[in-house]
């Protein structure tokens, strides 16, 4: 990229271009500029071709920071916009240029067009209005364009044809400043969740290795196993699985795809293993099912939004009979325009969603992403937390400490064994043994048939004809029937207390016992401090791992209710219980066994590390896998509520006593409309303002 330094001050840099920069090109440029890691921030003023960067100062980089501007040509800014296909958003520079067409072409005619040819162009331009009226009618609406239509109509029928241009012209830029309004909030949002990383497993000849899933281009292979995500649009080459589309078709249950299918991204394998051929690239296929989330979320709000706008709708009636009232009370055309003049809809609709989508953005960027208005409310709402324990208050990456063995086998080939099986399954218990094994150099190949994997159990598979079973006791001893002995019992409660225990048998013996070390996540005790703190009454642990491990786990993390040994269906159980008893709660997990209860709690929180089935029923995803997003969670929903309750009070109070004015003949309804319009725009930016400062 070529440039010329245009001004500087230590720690800002604006560099001027070789000419304008193209819409389509925006996005891209400030994602490619910004692609660097001293760069802090980065912004494009496409109609000049200048770029304006910000860098720390207490850094020797400047020099850096010029390597780095030079670098970006055509191919780094194609690569970059990978993930913007479409404009998302009105720009700054085009509202502005809106603005100054909407005032420019309205004194222009003011000023320069004889009357008639002004009374002409305000009953041209008034049809636009009466249509939308005429339309909500033929509804069965009575709502704000036909409260505007009458009122702009009122002038007219007065013979105040400048009256009824100066009041459509502020509405006019009332319409506009709400929807540039409305449409960044979105953007904001659409662009942080396209910040949000995701992988896949890119298959190359015999090998797999998990890559970033925008580097995928057409043509690559990739693997899609049990509880995984489907990153990419492609077709089924080999291999059978029930895929989950609920996120882009709204079915709930899952469906075969086989070789030929199509797949989407945004979906995810709930059972089976298949192999995808990469159709489109990554970034139009990510940004497609993050839009259709968005639109979604508009969908799923919540109880207070929802009352608002049922209000805003039922509100519009009663203006109309207000208005009726002031005639026959005044016999005064104006004080009854300035009735119709303001209404409390558009401020009510305008703050709601704003109010919402504010906190959906800054949420994706603080670390967690939100479906829905609602489960910002249930989240406030809620008095009872619940925890599982491995991969959620326990890190991510837990680690073999321990490996058992008996009947002739020896540590490596358990742990041989148990990799090739557990690579297979997306959990952390899983990439622990396969971890574990590839820190030895064992070089496990698949010796084995396919593997079966049973929910919350473990997986089972045939080697030479012998039956492979792994996971937990309930799974091994209980459903596959293998004897332990009373000397290999006491041995694994002494050598293993407090580490899960991953169980090895071959044809019907116990061979192996794998500890698993599972540490608590850092600051997971501040967390469960601070929730008790934010007003839960109840922080509760449920795991399928054993007492003892449970024990351990709930006392470091001040955890005084906690169930061990459960499985999926308990889970599911104990909080119907807990629902039943009249608490409102949040369920947070990562695995295909917390599907279940994710799915019945009033909110289902699914970590970043967890599988795509625990994500797609969960009704936030925390994208970092940090717990202290959880608190930060419920201090933005409270935040939000509060907002939403105080930009209620606002709306109602100041637009009434405009109503009052108005009526009283203190102000005109062309200063009646002003207000009412700055107001609403004033309150809309108010709730897109941040909800925490970092």
């Amino acid at each position: 990229m070529q440039y010329t330094i245009e001004h500087e001050v230590p720690g800002r840099l604006r560099v001027r271009l070789n000419g304008a920069v193209a819409s389509s090109d925006i996005d891209a440029l400030v994602r490619a500029v910004s692609d660097c890691p001293v760069i802090k921030t980065a912004k494009v003023y496409p109609r000049i071709g200048s770029v304006m960067v910000t860098y720390d100062r207490t850094l020797a980089v400047r020099d850096q920071v010029l390597e780095h501007l030079g670098s970006i040509g055509r191919e780094e800014i194609d690569a970059a916009g990978a993930g913007y296909t479409y404009e998302l958003a009105p720009r700054t520079h085009n509202l502005l240029m809106d603005i100054a067409k909407l005032v420019g072409s309205h004194f222009g005619r003011r000023w320069f067009l004889p009357a008639p040819l002004r009374f002409a162009w305000n009953v041209w331009h008034y049809r636009t209005y009466l249509g939308h009226a005429l339309d909500s009618l033929a509804s069965g609406r009575l709502d704000v364009a036909v409260l505007d239509a009458a009122a702009v109509g009122i002038s007219f029928v007065q013979g105040d044809f400048a009256t009824a241009g100066n009041t459509m012209f502020l509405l006019d830029l009332g319409e506009t400043l709400e929807d540039y309004t409305r449409a960044q909030s979105q953007n904001q949002l659409i662009s942080s969740l396209l910040a949000v990383p995701e992988s896949a497993q890119l298959v190359e000849g015999k090998q797999e290795r998990t890559v970033s899933a925008e580097e995928l281009a057409g043509g690559d292979l990739i693997a899609v196993r049990t509880g995984a995500p489907v990153p990419i649009d492609g077709v089924v080459e080999r291999g059978v699985a029930m895929v989950n589309q609920a996120a882009l078709t709204g079915e709930p249950l899952a469906v075969e795809r086989t070789v030929g299918d199509d797949v989407f991204a945004g979906t995810a394998v709930e059972e089976g293993e298949i192999y995808v051929r990469v159709r489109k690239s990554t970034g139009e296929t990510k940004l497609r099912s993050i839009v259709s989330l968005v639109e979604a979320s508009q969908a799923q709000m919540g109880k207070t939004e929802e009352r608002r706008l049922k209000l805003a709708d039922a509100i519009v009636p009663w203006n109309f009979l207000l208005a009726g009232i002031v005639a026959v009370a005044t016999r005064n055309i104006t004080k009854v325009a300035a009735a119709l003049m303001v209404d409390y809809s558009c401020a009510l609709r305008l703050t709601g969603s704003v109010s919402v989508l504010s906190a959906m953005s800054q949420s994706a960027k603080a670390g967690y992403t939100v479906k829905g208005s609602r489960h910002f409310e249930a989240v406030a709402q809620a008095d009872t937390i619940v925890f599982d324990k491995t991969g959620t208050l326990t890190e991510a990456s837990p680690k073999v400490s321990q490996i058992l063995c008996w009947n002739g086998w020896r540590k490596d080939r358990v742990l041989r064994l148990a990799a090739c099986l557990e690579e297979h399954y997306p959990h952390p218990v899983a990439r622990a043994v396969v971890g574990a094994a590839a820190e030895r150099h064992i070089v496990h190949r698949e010796e084995h048939a396919e593997v079966e994997y049973i929910v919350a159990h473990g997986l089972a598979s045939s080697l030479g004809g012998k039956r492979v079973v792994i996971g937990s006791r309930h799974f091994v001893v209980e459903d596959e029937k293998i004897d332990i002995t009373a000397e290999q019992d006491a041995r694994i409660e002494r050598e293993l207390d407090g580490l899960t225990a991953l169980y090895l048998a071959v044809d019907g013996e116990l061979v192996g016992c794998l500890g698993i070390e599972d540490p608590l996540k850092s600051g997971a005790a501040d967390v469960v401090a601070q929730l008790k703190d934010l007003g839960f009454k109840h922080v509760i642990m449920l795991t399928g791992d054993n007492e003892n491990a449970a024990r351990r786990v709930a006392e470091a993390a001040g955890i005084t209710e906690f169930r061990a040994n459960l499985l999926p269906e308990d889970k599911h159980l104990t909080l119907e219980a807990l629902k039943q008893a009249g608490h409102h709660v949040v369920m947070v997990g990562d695995g295909v066994n917390d599907s279940p209860a994710l799915s019945i709690a009033d909110v289902g929180v699914a970590m970043a590390a967890g599988t795509a089935i625990a994500k797609e029923v969960a009704d936030i995803t925390l994208t970092t896998g940090d717990l202290q997003a959880l608190a930060d969670l419920r201090r933005m929903s409270l935040a939000m509520m509060g907002r939403l309750d105080y930009t209620f009070k606002g709306i109602i109070g100041f637009n009434s006593a405009l109503l009052a004015l108005g009526i009283g003949g203190l102000i005109t309804p062309q200063t009646s409309s002003l207000l009412h319009n700055a107001s609403t725009v004033g309150l809309g930016l108010y709730s897109s303002r941040p909800y925490i400062h970092s």
